[in-house]
């Protein structure tokens, strides 16, 4: 493969590590704080994920920052020394950080004019957007241009979707996603959050379904209403440090979809940080689109 321009993406795709070794592909790392300590999501090689989860189990509440214009640019200028970019972003609806992206961009445009900087806005995070980074790797490594690439992204992005389980209402309490009073009464009566990624890039709380089983259940139902294609995209199960519920919704997913690849990988720091351990996201690319 001999490209001239470099594909590159960010952290909060929780594009699993061995992926990223595997296909080489740049990323730029998210940062974020616990207990005192600034850490960078570089995919779970400075803090494993089993014990960033462990801390918050023990009272530590990581908060969550973005980058500014200025790291933007230390990531992106070596790059653009020899060649074209094509950056694959997290929703600019969760972050301001988009904005820093475009400003970086702008003044290394005006440094390397010759260059060109494509920046596509999945609206995605997490899991949907890792199986959009790698299908639209795959095109890269097969000698698509960038604007091939990025045109399918631009057109295929609301078609990958999530469907998240919150196992304790206390962390989205604590962000302020939901009352105390009803985390307390969904608590009393084992009600599971389930959450999704919206068409305009934001998170949206769908449903409320009692009972951990029922929830992984309800997830896999509405993932066949998108009528996900085996043949182009597997399934990615994630998960907060609950490898049990992961494996169980790996095997309902293998029982309606048995020609399904199905991948278990993890929940990164930053919706680790607001859904808190336990969780379970359900991650496809539904041959329908969210409306």
């Amino acid at each position: 493969m001999n490209q001239n321009y470099v594909f590159m993406t960010d952290s909060d795709s929780d594009l699993p590590f061995h992926l990223k070794q595997e296909y080489d592909i740049p990323v730029v790392y998210m940062p974020y704080a616990l207990n005192g300590k600034e850490y960078f999501d570089d995919l779970g090689q400075m803090l494993d994920h089993k014990s960033y989860y462990d801390m918050m189990r023990n009272g530590a509440v990581p908060v969550t920052s973005a980058l500014n214009e200025a790291s933007y640019i230390e990531y992106f200028e070596p790059i653009l020394k020899e060649k074209d970019l094509l950056f694959v972003a997290f929703s600019s609806k969760l972050s301001c950080t988009l904005q820093a992206v475009y400003s970086a961009r702008e003044k290394l445009l005006e440094k390397y004019p010759e260059r060109r900087f494509v920046v596509v806005d999945t609206l995605r995070i997490s899991g949907p957007m890792t199986l959009l980074v790698l299908k639209a790797h795959e095109m890269y490594r097969a000698g698509k241009s960038i604007d091939e690439v990025a045109d399918w992204l631009e057109n295929n992005k609301l078609r990958a979707q999530a469907y998240f389980i919150v196992d304790d209402l206390k962390y989205l309490k604590r962000g302020g996603r939901i009352s105390a009073t009803a985390a307390t009464v969904g608590t009393m009566l084992d009600l599971k959050p389930i959450i999704s990624e919206a068409p305009d890039g934001t998170l949206t709380a769908n449903d409320k379904i009692r009972g951990r089983k029922k929830a992984l259940a309800f997830i896999v139902d509405k993932m066949l209403q998108f009528e996900p294609d085996p043949e182009e995209s597997p399934v990615l199960i994630l998960n907060a440090d609950s490898p049990e519920d992961a494996e169980r919704a790996k095997a309902m997913v293998e029982q309606k979809l048995p020609d399904a690849k199905v991948m278990v990988e993890n929940v990164g720091p930053v919706i680790g940080a607001h859904a808190g351990p336990g969780t379970i996201a359900l991650c496809f690319i539904g041959t329908k689109s969210q409306e």
